[in-house]
């Protein structure tokens, strides 16, 4: 879009000619180019780009997992703008995504955000809607994965994962130095039916030795009535196309000595090649009673340009430290990123 500027004599010419030289509708014309030139100058200010990912899943050996005939189909389709006000980068991030729900009544927005790059490389601070990821719950399982985690698609393991408290209308601030140093926290306030009180974490990783990451997180969570203190730590190393990592949380509950839970993880990848990856995983809890949660993983992964086929096979015993259930479950995934 342009904006085109007239001469003051020919713009008298054509009034005159058109019989409308009064001051009234000069005025007019006046403003009326004004506001086209602003309107044009915002526009190309911002950049605006489309994304979109499409995906068919297909799962089962979980009987518990409420899949149907056991396909399922995610997809999503973001848009952003970007621009730059007084040197602060402004970035607007809305997901159009219909979730699981059979109802063209289903809530059609999803992940939203607004992110400002501060000058002087001082950091990020992203305000997240919906969608946000705390300090914490961002690193709950930094291990190598082929797709997915040890204790995820089996039903109920999750919930042995120690990942902090993100919630809607969230604050996170990000800044990296050139040392390979990074800090992450994150608030949100107290709001009726997410935490009783308000909620804050933070994170730090280093990445200064090549191949080498290591990090630590905390954080207070106060989604329930009992607080629960919670941390992180994490190192993992890359040498060739093979990636190792250990990880170990604990969740210190007030008051609930019973209710405390311990857990570490190990994983290992492997790229074949530039497409094809392979993985091996394992996640166990450990209750202050009952019997420990063991989850493990196999997982492979092959990509196609803006194709991916990926799959794991899971093996979780005790799950919510509960003696009696035991299960497997595996799942397959075909993926198209646009």
């Amino acid at each position: 879009m342009h904006a085109f500027l007239i001469k003051p004599q020919c713009l008298i010419l054509i009034l005159k000619y058109e019989g409308v030289l009064n001051m009234n509708k000069l005025k007019k014309i006046g403003l009326t180019a004004l506001a086209g030139s602003l309107i044009a100058g915002s526009v190309n200010a911002a950049d605006m780009a489309v994304t979109g990912t499409a995906a068919l899943t297909f799962g089962g050996g979980d009987e518990n997992k409420n899949t149907g005939n056991g396909w399922s189909m995610s997809d999503g389709v973001t848009f952003s703008a970007s621009g730059e006000v007084n040197d602060i980068g402004v970035t607007l991030s809305l997901e159009l995504d219909g979730g699981a729900a059979e109802s063209y009544t289903a809530q059609l927005m999803d992940d939203r955000s607004i992110t400002l790059t501060l000058p002087d490389d001082m950091g990020t601070l992203t305000f997240a809607g919906h969608g946000g990821s705390s300090a914490l719950s961002a690193i709950d399982d930094k291990m190598p994965a082929a797709y997915e985690e040890p204790w995820a698609v089996v039903t109920g393991a999750s919930v042995a994962v120690i990942n902090g408290d993100a919630e809607e209308d969230m604050f996170t601030y990000s800044y990296s130095h050139d040392s390979g140093l990074s800090f992450t926290a994150a608030y949100h306030n107290a709001e009726a039916g997410q935490s009783v009180e308000s909620y804050n974490d933070f994170a730090v990783a280093y990445t200064g030795v090549e191949g080498l990451t290591v990090g630590y997180g905390t954080g207070t969570d106060h989604s329930t009535a009992t607080d629960s203190e919670e941390s992180t730590m994490y190192a993992t190393y890359a040498m060739g196309g093979m990636t190792v990592g250990v990880q170990t949380s604990e969740k210190d509950v007030e008051g609930g000595a019973t209710s405390d839970v311990d857990t570490s993880g190990f994983g290992i990848s492997y790229a074949v090649s530039d497409d094809l990856s392979v993985s091996l995983g394992q996640h166990v809890a450990e209750y202050n009673s009952g019997d420990d949660q063991e989850a493990t993983a196999v997982g492979i992964s092959y990509t196609m340009g803006s194709m991916s086929i990926a799959g794991s096979y899971h093996t979780v015993d005790n799950i919510a430290n509960t003696s009696t259930d035991d299960r497997n479950a595996y799942e397959v995934q075909i993926k198209f990123n646009f």
